[in-house]
């Protein structure tokens, strides 16, 4: 996932400090030959003409004998206009005349704009000396921050970019608090760049549990399928997290997504996605109609049986030694919509132990429990779902974003 903020951005972001210009212009400050102009280079500011605007300014800086306090507010009338109307250069000089002029927290802020400017300007180590003056006395705000990790960013060091990054999240974390959005992004980039693919997939995992926008889930669910060690028969139950969220749209995803419901005993879910697809107009269209016809008409049939051959063994299930048959079973009746006799069986399998795959038991159990509605009971069993093939990563994201909490 590529996060870079390029100058132009970085511009955007400083451009709130603006505002520092907009102030009305005062009569006890300056002349009226010298605050007329400027009033109206401010109301032009404010209809976002800022050409006008640097026109008006320069009527004010030509009357004669400016004061120091008059030349600095027409510098910072200058500055703001500047900005507006795309001239960067001339923007630059009158910040860094402002910036001889006042001292604090605002010389902080000027700094930061000159910073911004510069990194516009793609002169970027006049933009880190700027910026180095900006968090003297450790002032900061995001857009130094942001204006930081651009030019370590642009100077390729990735690992101070990861390294900051790590710091502000691990901070976030620790005091209670989200982790700012900016500061995940820039993490995953920066791991991603340096090759380290698991730091990039578990910050990808805290950006969807803080931020849960499709198109982090989308890139999250992406690299968790290249995790090593992450199991393919999870590739329905990645299918099924992209389908809450939308991300399943094509005829050929509805398709396979059917196929793997099928092909895990679960005919209702795969009669279910059909009718999703068919009903999103991409299925029962173009040359693959029949084939999807088939798939629809093999889905009903399962699902019409009700799950006969299913129940034979229920008798030798229910008195064997470890619960794996009739987990089976229970899976099998799940997929058939039977949840009031299919949950109960899948609790006692569990209860029975020997299983051959433990938490992948419980994942159904949760998944089963939260088409039943019992929200309460579904979060209590994924929260118990641990492995590392991917059924735990699997589970807290049915917690996270799949409605299960």
């Amino acid at each position: 996932m590529h996060t870079s903020s390029g100058p132009l951005r970085l511009l955007i972001a400083a451009s709130a400090l603006v505002v520092l210009f907009h102030s009305p212009v005062h009569a006890d400050s300056v002349r009226a030959e010298v605050g007329r102009p400027l009033q109206q280079a401010s109301e032009l500011l404010k209809a976002g003409k800022g050409r006008e605007a640097l026109a008006k300014v320069r009527e004010a800086e030509a009357v004669a004998g400016l004061t120091q306090a008059e030349t600095l507010t027409v510098n910072r009338m200058k500055a703001a206009a500047a900005q507006r109307a795309g001239d960067n250069a001339t923007a630059i000089t009158a910040l860094e005349a402002v910036y001889l002029r006042i001292s604090g927290t605002e010389q902080n802020q000027i700094a930061e704009q000159l910073a911004s400017a510069y990194a516009q300007a793609k002169n970027n180590a006049a933009a880190a000396d700027w910026l180095k003056k900006a968090q003297a006395g450790g002032y900061s705000s995001a857009t130094t921050k942001q204006l930081q990790s651009y030019l370590q960013g642009a100077s390729g060091d990735y690992n101070a970019i990861a390294r900051d990054s790590a710091a502000a999240v691990t901070a976030a974390e620790e005091a209670g608090r989200r982790p700012a959005e900016d500061d995940l992004l820039r993490l995953a980039d920066a791991y991603l760049r340096l090759g380290n693919n698991g730091g990039n997939i578990s910050t990808l995992e805290k950006l969807v549990s803080f931020y849960p926008k499709k198109d982090y889930v989308n890139a999250y669910l992406g690299r968790l399928q290249r995790k090593p060690g992450f199991s393919e028969r999870f590739t329905l139950d990645v299918m099924r997290l992209k389908l809450t969220q939308g991300l399943i749209n094509k005829a050929d995803e509805y398709f396979e997504m059917a196929q793997l419901a099928l092909q895990a005993d679960q005919p209702a879910e795969a009669k279910a996605i059909m009718e999703r697809g068919y009903a999103a107009k991409v299925l029962g269209v173009g040359a693959e109609a029949d084939r999807h016809k088939r798939l629809m008409e093999l889905a009903e049939k399962k699902l019409a049986e009700g799950g006969k051959s299913l129940m034979a063994g229920l008798d030798e299930a229910q008195t064997a030694k470890d619960g794996n048959q009739l987990a089976k079973i229970a899976v099998g009746l799940i997929g058939l919509n039977k949840l009031d006799a299919g949950i109960p069986m899948l609790e006692k399998a569990i209860a029975m132990g020997g299983l051959k795959r433990p938490d992948d038991a419980r994942l159904r159990l949760g998944l089963a429990q939260l088409m039943s509605g019992n929200k309460a009971k579904a979060n209590a069993t994924l929260k118990g779902v641990s492995g590392k093939d991917g059924t735990a990563e699997i589970a807290r994201l049915w917690l996270r974003i799949g409605g299960a909490s």
